[in-house]
């Protein structure tokens, strides 16, 4: 018997041989064995579909920004003529209620203008090509409005290769109103942008690793919680095999071979969870973000380490589980009162975490770059520390619970003989839920590096327009439009021009005319009549300085973008002029020049004017800004107008906390399906006490109030632990950012609020199996 064993342990063959028994085990036992395998399958397979999913995140990122940057138009300075292969493109993008459209307005200048991507031909005047969703939102009942805005009629839909995502809202107009530069346009002979392959900010790496690690390392706790299940009658099988004359290792390679066949069979099903919801992908988008089915394609190596990763994990988690299990011919010796936890050795992989992270603190910055396999080890060391303290603290509190009403005696006598396995099930959220806080830590910390203010002023307008016109008739035409369309309390609107110095160089002096009332919104004025004129001097480094003093003669009639048309419009600066102070209007914008009221300067003497409004809208009309936009786009198709907003936040940081929230929100519901399967296993196992217990009198509700206390007592203190944990780690987090330690106790609060109704969800979710494995049938067996 000695040399067998010691020959089973040294043949690859005889591991092989009995990793196929324990295979065989896996799927013998008729319904219960099936059963068994069936649920740890699905548990696995949620995991692994996570992390495929994970795996081509990368993909989706490169494909998106491919496609972004081959539809973009490139400026070239050295197109200063049209040919047949060129054409006049503008920006033409705008917003309706809360959605940003992008689009384009395109005169092609002979007929081989390039194509943009995705559109197989140019559309003409009062023509447009669409994208899918763009085209669905038009043709929307309460899209009246964009309709209004958008007038083209429709003859195409833009292809998958010119469009970011399925739900990319987007458009290209043809129009023959194109001059140049004159009008904004500009001239381009193809369509495409070298794609830039920039860093990532150090702080912005630090997030992408952190989400990463939090929103993955839940889903590696459930899988090696997945391939646990069934583990009481398992060991009771062991035991069977010691009886009839296997040895120790034996009997933990033949259940080594049972966890490795059910993480097989998940590994199988989640690939195939995988490609259904890769299929579906590209129905739906998640906080404007979207992708198509072809773009989630993980790379042949992460299929690989993930094929090979997980089945290796479900056998390293049983040969682990069972260490601390003696398997005796005659039973299993887990069936007596157990030895308290040891916390000693749990400590020390926190500990090695913070020896990672400890040296970074203060060391990452908006500059340089940052050792992202360090901070990934440190918070993977950190987290698993917290899964690993779990089962402590939980057995260390239900050891002292006594007393109270009956069904809160079932529950903690039960969790005092069995509390690893209701630890094991809370671990996953607890890991997620303490990731998640100190990611939001971190994100509220960090956000001031991202986050510049704009000067602007939303109290004062909330929407402003500057519209290009052809004499100063039209501007005053079109500061009354906007000034009466529906939804507009009051609106500011100056014309603005500029007029050349007498000297014969090139130099030029903004002149705005407007009246008083709008003229003490863009400088500090006292006093002011219908016939004032004011001076606003420039810095010393601003060339119209020297121009715009009282008594010096202007020439209204500057050039603009080439050679004055007409003669030249003199006008002297009026010797009374006073010179004022500038004041930002609400735009952030400071004035300088001339301004004068219109009885001192009347508007049709200006050359090419700008009519320029800020608006306050009505706080109670949610569609006044459509409608302003809408008075913008009859004036200019390109949609001449701005929202006005006192702070702009970097794009990169708001597209990565916009990933964060779809993955925790993907890794709360896989979870949530992952604890659903975990606890009915459970139940399973439990069906036959529970029936005897019915059957001797005992109350269903008795029995239903004892399953939520088992499953309330390990979660208080799992999403306590996850509060304890996610602060120290964002505390340390902020430090290495140099960032002030600060909390955001609100999302603190929503984040372990979401982790508490997940697990609530999966409770009451889990009592109608509950009820019917309550009824007589239950002590029937195999």
């Amino acid at each position: 018997m000695t040399a067998t064993t010691r020959t089973s342990r040294a043949t690859p063959r005889t591991w092989g041989r009995e990793l196929a028994l324990g295979a065989r085990f896996a799927t013998g036992g008729g319904t219960e064995g099936w059963t068994r395998t069936a649920l740890t399958a699905v548990g696995v397979a949620l995991g692994v579909m996570l992390l495929l999913v994970a795996a081509a995140v990368p993909a989706m990122v490169d494909n998106r920004s491919d496609r972004s940057y081959a539809r973009e138009a490139p400026y070239s300075p050295e197109l200063t003529r049209p040919t047949a292969g060129t054409m006049l493109v503008k920006d033409a993008n705008t917003t309706f209620r809360q959605d940003r459209i992008s689009g384009s307005l395109l005169q092609p200048e002979g007929p081989n203008a390039p194509v943009p991507p995705g559109v197989d031909r140019l559309p003409r005047p009062n023509e447009m090509v669409a994208s899918p969703a763009l085209a669905k939102l038009l043709n929307a009942p309460d899209s009246e409005l964009l309709r209004q805005r958008l007038p083209y009629r429709i003859i195409g839909t833009i292809g998958d290769q010119g469009l970011d995502g399925p739900g990319d809202l987007s458009y290209y107009a043809g129009t023959k109103s194109l001059s140049g530069r004159a009008d904004g346009g500009f001239r381009i002979d193809h369509f495409g942008l070298k794609r830039k392959s920039t860093p990532l900010d150090p702080i912005l790496m630090l997030l992408v690793v952190m989400i990463f690690v939090v929103l993955l390392m839940p889903v590696m706790v459930f899988i090696g919680t997945a391939v646990r299940f069934g583990g009481e009658r398992r060991d009771r099988r062991l035991a069977a095999l010691r009886l009839v004359g296997a040895d120790v290792p034996m009997a933990r390679r033949i259940a080594a071979g049972e966890a490795l066949f059910g993480s097989l069979i998940g590994l199988v099903v989640g690939a195939g969870f995988f490609l259904a919801v890769r299929q579906f992908v590209g129905s739906f988008s998640m906080m404007g973000i979207g992708v198509f089915p072809s773009d989630v394609t993980p790379s042949a190596a992460l299929v690989a380490l993930i094929a090979l990763a997980v089945p290796g994990a479900a056998v390293g988690v049983t040969l682990l589980a069972l260490r601390g299990v003696t398997i005796e011919p005659l039973g299993v010796v887990r069936a007596a009162t157990p030895r308290p936890r040891r916390l000693w050795w749990r400590l020390v992989l926190p500990v090695l975490g913070i020896a990672l992270l400890f040296p970074l603190i203060g060391r990452v910055g908006t500059h340089g770059s940052i050792n992202q396999y360090q901070i990934a080890a440190g918070v993977v060391l950190l987290l698993v520390g917290l899964a690993l303290l779990l089962p402590w603290l939980v057995e260390s509190a239900v050891r002292r619970l006594r007393g109270g009403p009956l069904p809160w005696q079932l529950a903690t006598r039960r969790l005092q003989l069995s509390s690893g396995m209701a630890a094991r099930m809370v671990s996953g959220i607890t890991v997620a839920v303490a990731g998640a806080i100190a990611l939001q830590t971190l994100f509220a910390g960090a956000e001031h590096y991202f986050t510049s203010s704009t000067g602007q002023d939303p109290n004062r307008a909330q929407i402003m327009a500057r519209v290009q016109v052809h004499d100063g008739t039209q501007a005053q035409q079109a500061i009354t439009t906007f000034r009466t369309t529906q939804g507009v309390r009051s609106a500011f609107g100056v014309t603005e021009a500029t007029a050349a110095g007498d000297s014969g160089n090139d130099r030029r002096v903004p002149v705005t005319v407007a009246d008083c009332t709008t003229l003490r919104e863009i400088a500090r004025i006292d006093g002011c009549s219908p016939n004032s004129v004011f001076v606003i001097k420039g810095s010393d480094n601003n060339p119209s300085a020297p121009y715009a003093m009282p008594g010096k003669r202007l020439d209204l009639n500057a050039p603009y973008i080439g050679a004055p048309t007409g003669g030249p419009r003199p006008w002297t600066i009026p010797a009374d002029a006073r010179i004022v102070q500038p004041r930002e209007d609400a735009a952030g914008m400071a004035h300088y020049g001339v301004l004068a009221t219109p009885g001192a300067l009347s508007v049709s003497e200006l050359a090419h004017p700008v009519a320029t409004v800020a608006m306050k809208l009505d706080p109670t009309d949610p569609d006044a800004a459509d409608r302003v936009r809408n008075t913008g786009s009859r004036l200019d198709p390109s949609d001449p107008t701005m929202t006005l907003t006192s702070t702009a936040q970097d794009h990169t940081f708001s597209s990565i906390r916009r990933g964060l929230l779809v993955g925790a929100t993907a890794t709360l519901l896989v979870i949530g399906a992952s604890m659903l399967v975990s606890t009915l296993e459970q139940l399973r196992e439990r069906r036959r006490l529970l029936a005897v217990l019915v059957a001797f009198g005992t109350r269903r509700g008795t029995l239903a109030l004892s399953v939520l206390w088992q499953a309330a007592v390990p979660v208080v203190i799992g999403l306590g632990l996850a509060l304890v944990g996610g602060l120290g780690l964002g505390t340390v987090l902020l430090k290495m950012v140099k960032a002030p330690v600060r909390f955001d106790w609100a999302g603190v609060a929503g984040l372990t609020g979401a982790g508490a109704a997940v697990v609530l969800l999966v409770t009451v979710l889990s009592l109608p199996p509950l009820w019917r494995m309550m009824r007589p049938e239950g002590l029937r067996t195999e």
